[in-house]
């Protein structure tokens, strides 16, 4: 007799187990549970297996090949357009199928007598026989009820709780004879449920069900998974184990290492190749697979680990399942319940939370919790707030569902009934993500005043003025096309402080959410003139009548980021001339490089019309780009060294704060006109509270973030930017050329190069111990400073990814690149070496 085994399903339920194995091939004691299932035919003298296949077909070929190994003959058909159903697959191969053969699921696990079925089928004279058994909960499966005959008289597949009728229900297992394939088309998908046994019904085919005694399980979801290991470890099925049972319950397989001091409960069964160390603790139930490493004092209370998993010291782990090649770090909790995709990777002291799943090839960082399953993005992080705000890949890290905790979170931490503005860019990617936002923070009793589509500067301005306790802000990262960035203001329009946003994380990660009576519900109101605020507040910090008579000519380049824009109306309002570009809105980001394009452009237009200057605007209205009058760019150091210039010439013996990385040439301008500079942390909420704390300062920020004017707002503003320097011009009698040929000639360049997180502190440590403190400047990383000259080298870790950036500063050209090549050596000598000791350990 023949067998049809259907091994095409992608076992969407049993995910991600089934991400990168169809389900017939997830293992079961370290075992594919086709392979349990042949071994079940081989007991019943059954060899000659037809095995149809439609998801990843190949991984099943390449294990078994022609079976002969396994001591079968196995043919293999696959379904290549589309999957065709339980009995379209049988119907693909009907030409094999010459007399009485027996069907098969490829996804579940069973002793049962087949031959005892068989003998009942012939008995019967019957053209298709069910094998059938029984089960508490019939809830999930295909009921059938046969008379006294054993005859089947009616089926009901997968009956609500008030329909259930007997407890015998399908088990997926026939015994079929060929003529009853006739009934089905071919090449279309048809199932033996749905089509061909209620045909056979209502047709009087003799049709009959075989009610077995023995074990069965339906291996569909990730619960009955976990349950059918710890049926076999307890015996309850007869089973071929694929190592020796060396001691009742306890199975282990060839070279494997147990330290005489791990304490093993049986039953438990280890896989080939594996080392158990010191202090370890298997509960009863544990499955390890083969070549697995468990480190000392590793704490397993009946997990299921895949092959070629490390398991690191002092981890716990809590009936999870753990796939293969998953690397798991020292004192890591996966809790119950919780899957592991394979190759993926959970950091030092990470949580992974009950029921939670990992797809395949993740990275969860050292000390997150993770909360919700991580399907799309690739890394769970430690933190929400990077350098800058919340930020991610668009519809893959922030998501809706995302938002909506985070929304959650952030309400949480506020009190019941308070009030906070809402805004966004113009795309429709900000808006969903928005509202998402906006729902979660309704649910803790937070109340809304809805900005809507509002420029970044507009919004912080008009924040102390509506009696708010702060603001978030949503828009498309103004670095990264593909990411969108949310950030989160005070009352004063300023981004949130550090223990703010450790406030808001902590109640992320350990939902810690407050969910209120619907009477509670927090309320949205849509508030009027908020551009008449900001235009109020713009003409209040400028010199009106410089601009009215300077008869500028602006063109803006807004690189398809912006419709309706504002500045050009507030322009026009002081008798500016406005050429405006590429002002529709796209929602896809402009790359890089097409930016660059447009830059060019803006230059030729700029020049073509006798243009003041030209600008390009980005960043929702924060930063910018000029061009000169003869179409040259100004931007990064040199258009942070000519706007302090600027202000400097305007507002002598004053103030400016710049991040920690700013060329020196700002020490040299300022110099010249008696003023100070206040150098900040590399992050633009340092360099907000420095300019609103710090007495005398008139500008703030740089050429790479944008400029801050205290006076008008706390935030970067590039609209007021661009009228304030049509001020000045007009004021100074000077153009871009002339303040860009007077600038101090200054070599800064730097370099970034990969550092893991785990080495970074070490890193810092090393630099600050290895140079004299009297030349150590540690406001943000470690600055090593020659007093004698302006020249100095800055090593500076990525607060959000695992980078450090080396960045010199000389008027010696030379100087510069030999002390980049200098640190760049030093920092990958010292990377390498802590690596090293890392591996050792480990």
């Amino acid at each position: 007799m023949r067998a049809v085994l259907m091994a095409g399903g992608s076992g969407t339920r049993l995910r991600p187990l089934t991400c990168d194995l169809p389900k017939p091939m997830v293992p079961i004691l370290n075992r594919p549970i086709a392979e349990h299932i042949i071994n079940l035919l081989k007991r019943n003298q059954i060899y000659e297996i037809v095995v149809t296949l439609h998801y990843l077909p190949d991984v099943m070929r390449e294990y078994f090949q022609d079976g002969s190994d396994f001591g079968v003959q196995m043919t293999y058909a696959v379904e290549e357009d589309q999957p065709l159903g339980t009995s379209g697959c049988v119907k693909n191969v009907a030409e094999l199928l010459d007399e009485t053969f027996l069907v098969i699921s490829g996804d579940s696990l069973t002793d049962f007598d087949l031959q005892a079925a068989i003998a009942f089928h012939r008995e019967k004279q019957s053209q298709a026989t069910l094998v059938l058994t029984r089960v508490p909960n019939p809830v999930e499966f295909g009921v059938v009820i046969t008379d006294a005959e054993k005859r089947i008289v009616r089926f009901l597949e997968k009956p609500s709780t008030s329909e259930i009728f007997s407890d015998t229900v399908n088990t997926g297992t026939y015994i079929l004879e060929p003529e009853v394939l006739d009934y089905l088309p071919a090449n279309e998908e048809s199932d033996f449920s749905r089509d061909l046994f209620p045909q056979l019904l209502a047709d009087g085919v003799p049709m009959f069900g075989y009610v077995a005694e023995g074990y069965w399980c339906d291996v569909g979801h990730l619960e009955a998974y976990r349950q059918a290991h710890y049926d076999c470890l307890e015996r309850k099925l007869k089973l071929d184990y694929a190592y020796e049972e060396r001691s009742p319950g306890l199975w282990i397989g060839q070279n494997t290492y147990i330290d005489p001091t791990a304490k093993i409960d049986r039953p438990v069964l280890i896989g080939s190749n594996c080392r158990i160390g010191p202090r370890a603790c298997l509960e009863a139930g544990t499955v390890l697979g083969d070549n697995i490493t468990v480190g000392a004092d590793a704490d397993l209370k009946r997990p299921i680990v895949a092959n070629g998993a490390i398991i690191g010291e002092e981890a716990h782990l809590r009936a999870c399942v753990i796939s293969r090649g998953t690397r798991i770090d020292r004192r890591a909790h996966i809790l119950e319940g919780a899957v592991v995709g394979s190759l993926s990777t959970v950091g030092e002291e990470a949580q992974i939370s009950p029921s939670v799943r990992v797809w395949p090839s993740k990275k969860i960082e050292s000390g997150a919790i993770l909360n919700i399953n991580l399907i799309w993005g690739n890394t769970a992080q430690r933190n929400l707030f990077g350098q800058q705000g919340v930020s991610g890949l668009a519809n893959i890290d922030i998501t809706p569902e995302f938002a909506v905790k985070l929304g959650a979170a952030y309400g949480s931490t506020l009190k019941p009934g308070a009030t906070i503005t809402v805004s966004r860019d113009q795309r429709a990617i900000s808006r969903m993500v928005s509202r998402s936002l906006i729902a979660g923070l309704m649910s803790t009793g937070v109340h809304l005043q809805n900005l809507e589509a509002t420029a970044i500067p507009i919004a912080r301005t008009v924040i102390p003025t509506l009696s708010v306790v702060g603001g978030l802000h949503v828009r498309l990262h103004p670095n990264r096309p593909d990411s969108i960035l949310i950030e989160l203001f005070d009352s004063q329009g300023i981004n949130i402080s550090k223990a703010k946003e450790k406030k808001i994380e902590g109640a992320y990660f350990k939902e810690d959410i407050r969910r209120m009576p619907i009477a509670e519900i927090g309320t949205m109101s849509y508030p009027s003139q908020v551009l008449d605020t900001y235009s109020a507040s713009f003409e209040t910090q400028l010199n009106v009548e410089a601009v009215r008579n300077s008869r500028a000519k602006v063109v803006i380049d807004y690189v398809y980021a912006v419709s309706g824009a504002v500045l050009p109306q507030l322009l026009a309002k002081y008798g500016c001339d406005a050429v405006v570009l590429n002002a529709s809105l796209s929602q896809m980001a402009v790359s890089n490089a097409d930016r660059e394009d447009l830059l060019i452009q803006l230059g030729h237009v700029a020049e073509a019309l006798h243009a003041t200057f030209g600008v390009q605007v980005s960043g929702n209205g924060e930063q910018f780009i000029l061009v000169d009058e003869s179409g040259l760019p100004i931007r990064g150091e040199m258009l942070t060294a000519l706007m302090v210039n600027m202000m400097m010439t305007a507002h002598p013996r004053s103030a400016v704060v710049v991040p920690v990385q700013t060329s020196s040439a700002i020490e040299q301008i300022v110099r010249r006109h008696d003023g100070r500079v206040v150098r900040t942390k590399a992050n633009p909420a340092a360099l907000m509270e420095a300019s609103r704390s710090h007495h005398s300062v008139v500008l703030g920020g740089s050429g790479e973030m944008g400029f801050i004017f205290p006076q008008l707002h706390p935030g970067f503003d590039a609209m007021f930017c661009i009228a304030k320097l049509i001020e000045m011009l007009t004021v100074q009698e000077r153009s871009l050329a002339q303040i860009r040929s007077e600038l101090p000639r200054v070599c800064h360049k730097s370099y970034t190069m990969r550092c893991p997180w785990a080495v970074k502190g070490a890193l810092m440590r090393n630099l600050v111990e290895i140079h004299p403190a009297e030349n150590l400047e540690l406001i943000d990383g470690v600055k090593v400073v020659n007093r004698q000259n302006d020249n100095w080298v800055l090593i500076l870790p990525d607060a959000g990814e695992p980078l450090v950036h080396i960045v010199a500063n000389s008027e010696d050209r030379d100087w510069v690149d030999r002390s980049l090549k200098e640190y760049r050596q030093r920092v990958q000598e010292f990377i390498d070496q802590e690596q090293g000791l890392a591996a050792i350990n480990a």
